[in-house]
């Protein structure tokens, strides 16, 4: 029998994108308005990205509720982390925080407001003031719908900056070169079965997580780890694989997410013996 060698399609670009969920799609949107061509690839439609799927808020210390300031934010942080985060990596979530929510805002994200017209904040669970003294008011709010709002907002800004979208494309693997550097991906456009090359000069893995490995997730379907297992085949390292981070409230069996609201609201968790 005799083996038939085909070439692949070849598309080529300054930046390829796998994933369209929130830092995909965010990513994206600086590269393309900074004049790079963008290639963002997503298993579904962007905006059903597994990012629509967070309900409460983002936490930023705008104090539009109560007094609050990013030293209690990174307070909190590092105290949910069980002291093993990256403190530095930590540090500049909370500091950078309140600007990206007003650039969020200035995009067009309809966020919740107050009477006075600042950012609405809502209570969540660990969110202090004074380094644990009290709650605080620090989760900026788009009704129970943040993440269908980010995506939204952040998809068509995307569309004004003329990021391409490959909707319904499966990236399978990294593409190297004989140096070792990472020159793009193979990818399949699952309409047609047709495998492609994209090349690139930068490829960025926003993949999200990979909780469908577990029987019981609020992760959707499109969740199962495809980034982490493109890296382990091309020999890159993968980093504390021994985290990894459940949304502790949801409907038994069915896995529907309850928001976190529910304990910044003062909701209580119990295990099936009634005990905190």
């Amino acid at each position: 029998m005799t083996a038939i060698k085909k070439s692949l399609p070849r598309r080529r670009f300054d930046a390829v994108i796998v994933g369209a969920g929130g830092s995909g799609m965010r990513a994206a949107l600086q590269l393309s308005e900074a004049g790079l061509s963008v290639a963002v690839l997503s298993k579904v439609f962007p905006t059903r990205s597994h990012t629509v799927a967070a309900q409460g808020g983002i936490g930023a210390s705008l104090g539009n509720m109560s007094e609050d300031n990013w030293h209690y934010h990174f307070y909190d942080t590092v105290k949910g982390s069980d002291w093993l985060g990256d403190q530095d990596a930590i540090e500049f979530m909370c500091r950078e925080a309140p600007k990206v929510v007003y650039e969020l805002e200035h995009f067009g994200m309809p966020f919740d407001r107050n009477a006075d017209g600042t950012i609405y904040q809502r209570p969540f669970g660990g969110h202090t003031a004074n380094y644990g003294e009290k709650p605080v008011q620090r989760a900026c709010a788009a009704a129970d719908r943040t993440g269908h709002a980010m995506l939204h907002t952040l998809y068509q800004r995307n569309i004004r900056a003329k990021t391409h979208f490959f909707v319904e494309w499966l990236a399978l693997d990294l593409i190297r070169d004989a140096q070792g550097d990472v020159v793009g991906v193979t990818a399949l456009e699952m309409e047609t079965g047709e495998v492609y090359i994209l090349e690139a000069k930068i490829t960025l893995m926003a993949t999200g997580g990979a909780g469908r490995i577990w029987s019981a997730s609020t992760n959707a379907y499109i969740n199962t780890g495809d980034g982490m297992g493109m890296a382990a085949r091309a020999g890159l390292p993968l980093e504390d694989m021994e985290f990894w981070q459940f949304h502790p409230t949801g409907v038994a069996g069915a896995g529907v997410l309850l928001t976190e609201g529910c304990r910044g609201e003062g909701g209580i968790l119990r295990n099936k013996n009634g005990e905190r």
